[in-house]
């Protein structure tokens, strides 16, 4: 079975004629016929039946062609990338729901011409960042780590072929509206934050202590209002007094002026970095982003 053999039949299939698939790619109409009655006993279906009034594809050369299909069009994408080389450059990133991981990959874009590039940014669940970067989905995944999670994720980035690599440590701090009751404090205890909503992001099947976006996952609040993305996070901040939990960098480029970081009186803190594949060196975007995100460790609240 050849290239050519499967580009013959599917070429005969979409005319249901020999005769104008031969003119279209140029061959004689026996060698066509021989070279597809060849397949035909090689394969020991039967692909079309001919008659006086044209071709017809038949049951079996119906799931047949089903196949070639995807091998002709993954061939034509590598013809593209290898040959003509007409494919863009690609970079993607995943990431737990960080605004400033975000602005980064905006400051990355910027520096590049789109119609060359073909970008890609997922704000998603941890497992998810850590699947995406292990199937090769996304390059880099940015996550956080600390004393509570860091033995399990750990286990599961090695498992997965993965490194974390640290960029800056932060605090920990409680995000809130600045209408808050708590927003004008200067710390905030533990137990202040009892009366109001805890805000968390879903990890929907893969739920987990070790696998929150929010550090002291483990603490039993009164309340938890759990989201999807960002935009609710912070509209529930505003609607029921809700906070999360986060590092203290704030990009009120995105998510506006509306919001404050508090510090929480607790003897903890979390490492922000990003996982990427063991033993393969970031691209030049990969690196070009990192640079970016290296760049908030100034941002950093002390």
């Amino acid at each position: 079975m050849t290239l050519q053999q499967l580009k013959y039949v599917i070429t005969i299939a979409k005319y249901n004629s020999m005769n104008k698939a031969a003119k279209e790619l140029f061959v004689s109409q026996p060698n066509m016929s021989e070279t597809v009655k060849a397949l035909e006993e090689e394969l020991g279906i039967k692909i079309f039946n001919r008659s006086n009034r044209g071709i017809i594809v038949t049951p079996e050369g119906e799931e047949f062609l089903s196949y070639a299909r995807q091998v002709i069009d993954q061939y034509s994408l590598l013809e593209l990338r290898y040959v003509d080389k007409k494919f863009k450059k690609k970079f993607s990133v995943s990431m737990q729901h960080y605004t400033f991981a975000v602005k980064a990959f905006v400051e990355l874009v910027k520096h590049y011409d789109m119609e060359d590039y073909e970008f890609a940014v997922r704000e998603t669940k941890t497992y998810e960042v850590i699947e995406d970067v292990s199937i090769g989905r996304s390059e880099i995944g940015v996550i956080f780590m600390n004393d509570f999670n860091k033995d399990i994720l750990s286990k599961i980035l090695v498992q997965n072929k993965l490194i974390f690599n640290r960029l800056f440590d932060c605090k920990i701090y409680a995000y809130v509206w600045n209408k808050h009751p708590l927003a004008s404090k200067t710390i905030i205890k533990m137990e202040d934050l009892q009366d109001f909503p805890c805000l968390v992001f879903d990890q929907g099947k893969n739920s987990s202590f070790y696998l929150s976006e929010e550090v002291l996952s483990t603490y039993n609040y009164k309340r938890k209002v759990m989201a999807n993305d960002r935009a609710t996070l912070l509209n529930l901040m505003i609607g029921i007094y809700g906070f999360t939990l986060c590092s203290g960098i704030i990009c009120e480029d995105f998510n506006g002026n509306q919001y404050t970081a508090v510090p929480i009186d607790v003897d903890d803190n979390m490492s922000i970095g990003y996982i990427s594949r063991k033993g393969m060196p970031l691209s030049d975007l990969g690196k070009k982003y990192v640079q970016e995100l290296a760049k908030f460790k100034k941002d950093v609240i002390k």
